[in-house]
């Protein structure tokens, strides 16, 4: 059995996750998290924990752009989902080596995880959905990535077109530092912001947390079922009606943060009664298959602020998603979507607006 110390271990489960895919890779320990949000807490799933590792694995740039300008749609959500299930079986793998090691270990899905609310109240799904343990906190708190406005992990190699891995774990690692402020390159212009027209992250207020003593701050988040219903694709229309994401919805957003979980009980019948478009995966939370119709703030954000720039005007500026009744997506102008939506019988334009 090899002596491990603290540092020859943590050099070892990093180069490991880099080795199975990972891009970078952090350490955080109960020190090091100390005094942060509830999903800091690594004893949550594991009693014994100790560690954590974080790290994260890249989405391939080059399905970016067609996805953005309404091209290719299934790319993206295929290269998504392949990240999403490397940092999954990293995680599982590590573990796997952890345990064999002689340490218990918790490998933490890649996404899809939250926390059962105990309000006693009826609720959508697990909403706010709170997850068992925080890849973001973990991520930024460990230098494997760093906060950008949006909430998102960046890296100065993928930005934030990158899927966050964990495994939790009883060993003692030496932990990593966070990346220095001067070297995240968000500069807060806000282009993240403005390509989600949900309105779900705010463009005046920030939140910051404190983890080990150290200060992290994004945007404040409002009602993350704001995120749900445009991200979900029930609806996907901008307000100005000259460009859209990937969903054929067109119904119309509240202000109110209170009004959205009764807006998607009230919508989610009609979503569900839609033609099935290609692609897709099913989803914990509803009873249908959800499909990749938005992620615009994580594949926008480019270290190269050029990219970012050019990136926001492909999706605002190549007009709006209509779905035909076999299911299939067109990229159409406004003029022709209105056109589109005003020749449908009353009781298939129910289904989008």
């Amino acid at each position: 059995m090899v002596e491990w110390t603290p540092d020859s271990l943590a050099k070892r489960v990093m180069d490991y996750v880099l080795l199975m895919g990972a891009r970078t890779a952090g350490i955080a320990t109960l020190q090091t998290l100390e005094g942060g949000p509830p999903s800091t807490d690594l004893t949550y799933v594991l009693p014994e924990a100790k560690s954590a590792v974080s790290f994260t694995v890249p989405i391939a740039q080059s399905v970016i752009d067609p996805y953005l300008s309404k091209e290719d749609r299934d790319s993206q959500e295929s290269e998504a989902r392949r990240a999403n299930l490397i940092s999954s079986g990293i995680a599982s793998s590590l573990e796997n080596y952890l345990e064999y090691s002689g340490f218990k270990s918790e490998a933490i899905k890649a996404n899809l995880v939250y926390r059962d609310t105990d309000s006693g109240e009826e609720q959508l799904g697990r909403n706010p959905m709170i997850p068992d343990i925080s890849h973001r906190y973990l991520a930024a708190r460990s230098g494997a990535g760093f906060f950008g406005l949006s909430g998102n992990i960046l890296t100065n190699e993928d930005g934030a077109a990158v899927i966050l891995g964990t495994c939790v774990t009883s060993a003692e690692l030496t932990p990593t530092e966070p990346i220095p402020p001067e070297e995240n390159y968000c500069d807060d212009w806000g282009l993240c912001l403005n390509s989600c027209f949900s309105g779900m992250m705010d463009e005046e207020e920030k939140t910051t947390v404190i983890i080990g003593d150290i200060p992290f701050s994004y945007s404040k988040r409002r009602e993350y079922m704001r995120c749900g219903f445009v991200c979900g694709g029930m609806s996907g229309l901008h307000p100005d009606g000259k460009w859209s994401t990937w969903s054929p919805g067109r119904y119309e957003l509240p202000e109110e943060d209170e009004a959205f979980i009764p807006l998607i009980r009230s919508t989610i019948k009609s979503y569900y009664k839609r033609p099935e478009m290609s692609g897709g995966a099913y989803n914990v939370l509803i009873n249908s298959k959800l499909y990749t119709t938005c992620a615009n703030c994580q594949l926008l954000c480019h270290p190269d602020k050029k990219t970012r720039a050019e990136r926001y005007k492909m999706l605002t500026t190549n007009g709006v998603i209509i779905q035909h009744p076999d299911g299939s997506l067109e990229r159409v102008t406004p003029e022709k979507a209105e056109e589109h939506v005003a020749a449908m019988d009353e009781e298939t334009r129910a289904l989008y607006m």
